[in-house]
């Protein structure tokens, strides 16, 4: 789901026109997880819709009404376990910047600005869908952050998923002036009162945002991953039997099936390709990959459509409805979908990057090269790449140990009346931590996977997928196949995977 996107020209246009610049209209409804990438790195600037801000309006009229005249949860009383606590009238207006000050308490590393980028993002969007009852005037001066480039100081613990509210509560005294902001532009500071402080900090805006960076970065290293494998099956003489059309159409799950077609695209292969004359079958690197990154595509998917709801979702507690003049206490900030989704997302990934590791190993053989064993030079007892494979272990390790499920965490606060936790928070930041292991492990596999194709003299042709990738890598990879150490080669063969990403997507054209 995405929303309409304006360039600078003035025309409404659809998608996301491949990293121009241009506005973002935020309407509540159809913000959508490139929609949140492109506003966290400043490629895109922030409009709120008309219609939405007349919505938020009508629930901040409401929502006041609604205070003054009975008990709301947060406005007119205190919060966890002094929920039954009374706010009195002539200390209303003061509760809200003291609620504020007692939950701003978020604790360890300042988080870079990227990530607080995408929480205004995404917590001027979520206002915009009209259930907070909070000032209009609050999502003016995030959109006006977001185009000046200034962001408040956010540190990175302080939520157990059931509200970033130690982040959103930074933020919210950054936007009352009380609280430091980085860069230049921030906005005028704004008057919050008893209305607005709950209203702000009920939201997982800061897990939201984080999910999205992450989902949009790994989604695009698995799609760059596929294209690596396709050079190491050149490397090894591989079968195109494991991608035939027939063996997907037997047991058509949707990612397998696509991740098939792909490869086919890649390798320029037959729906129905000609058996080897050599070995019978290939290792598992090369025969389960498309029983193995179909699950991860197909993970990436269900967690899209997560955000999707939650990016747009009116999940405040309470949610203010001007349609009945109702204030409805309950639970929708709890994160249990999400929390299940990141979980499952990064599990897909750890079989995927393993999988890579595995293809690596198949590298090394002569067995499957007709090479010296670990792509070595010709000199007695070379070591080639083989350090390669434990550096490439112990980045699956990070990757593994952060693929831990979260969900499985408990907690008790507030003096018992919250006794669950989603830890939702705590599967967005392993997730954002996954991006660096992740791409080390296939960078590992892409300089194997060139070394080999350049000591055999293998060209695919240029027009297809994969060659333009292997002549990609040529330009980047340094050519010396002596011993010497291979810290910049893989570092700079992971950063080229977002370039195969391209390649990837443009095999699918």
């Amino acid at each position: 789901m995405s929303s309409r996107i304006v360039d600078t020209s003035g025309v409404a246009s659809s998608g996301h026109g491949g990293g121009r610049t241009g506005l973002v209209v935020l309407d509540g409804i159809g913000l959508g997880v490139e929609d949140v990438v492109r506003l966290a790195v400043g490629t895109a600037r922030p409009i709120p819709a008309t219609d939405a801000m007349k919505r938020a309006e009508e629930s901040w009229d409401a929502a006041r009404l609604i205070a003054a005249t009975g008990r709301v949860y947060g406005r007119s009383t205190g919060v966890g376990a002094n929920r039954n606590e009374g706010v009195p009238t002539d200390a209303a207006a003061e509760h809200g910047l003291r609620l504020l000050r007692s939950h701003a308490g978020a604790i360890g590393a300042e988080l870079p600005a990227r990530q607080v980028r995408a929480m205004l993002a995404v917590r001027a969007n979520q206002l915009l869908a009209g259930g907070a009852g909070l000032r209009p005037t609050v999502i003016t001066a995030m959109c006006e952050a977001l185009e000046s480039g200034a962001h408040p100081v956010v540190n990175e613990f302080g939520s157990v998923g059931t509200g970033d509210l130690a982040a959103l509560a930074q933020t919210g005294l950054a936007l009352a002036g009380e609280h430091p902001w980085r860069g230049s532009g921030a906005p005028e500071a704004q008057p919050l009162d008893n209305n607005d402080a709950l209203a702000f900090i009920s939201s997982n805006a800061l897990t939201l945002g984080q999910a999205a960076l992450a989902l949009h970065e790994l989604r695009g290293l698995v799609a760059a991953t596929q294209v690596v494998a396709a050079l190491s099956l050149l490397a090894v003489d591989g079968s195109h039997e494991a991608y035939a059309a027939p063996v997907h159409t037997a047991r058509p799950h949707r990612g397998s099936t696509e991740v098939a077609r792909r490869m086919r695209e890649l390798i320029g292969a037959e729906d129905r390709p000609t058996p080897p004359l050599g070995r019978i079958q290939d290792p598992y690197g090369f025969r389960c990959l498309p029983q193995i990154h179909g699950p991860a595509h197909d993970a990436a998917d269900a967690l899209e459509e997560v955000l999707a709801v939650e990016i747009n979702a009116a999940a405040e507690n309470p949610l203010i409805s001007p349609e009945d003049m109702a204030a409805y206490h309950h639970g929708g900030f709890y994160q249990a979908q999400l929390a299940l989704a990141l979980d499952h997302f990064r599990l897909a990934l750890t079989q995927v990057a393993r999988l890579s590791t595995s293809r690596l190993s198949t590298l090394n053989e002569p067995a499957y090269t007709r090479l010296k064993p670990f792509l070595a030079d010709p000199e007695p007892a070379s070591s080639g790449v083989m350090i390669l494979e434990y550096a490439a272990g112990a980045a699956l390790g990070d990757l593994r140990a952060f693929s831990a499920p979260a969900s499985l965490g408990h907690a008790v606060l507030s003096r018992g009346v919250e006794e669950q936790a989603s830890f939702a928070s705590l599967a967005a930041r392993q997730t954002l931590r996954a991006c660096g292991a992740y791409r080390l492990v296939v960078g590992c596999e892409l300089v194997a996977a060139v070394r080999a194709l350049r000591l055999r003299d293998l060209r695919p042709d240029p027009e297809l997928p994969v060659g333009r990738a292997l002549a990609l890598a040529e330009s980047v990879l340094d050519d010396d196949l002596a011993d010497r150490p291979l810290t910049d080669d893989v570092t700079a063969a992971a950063a080229l995977l977002d370039r195969f990403t391209d390649i990837w997507r443009g095999s699918a054209a």
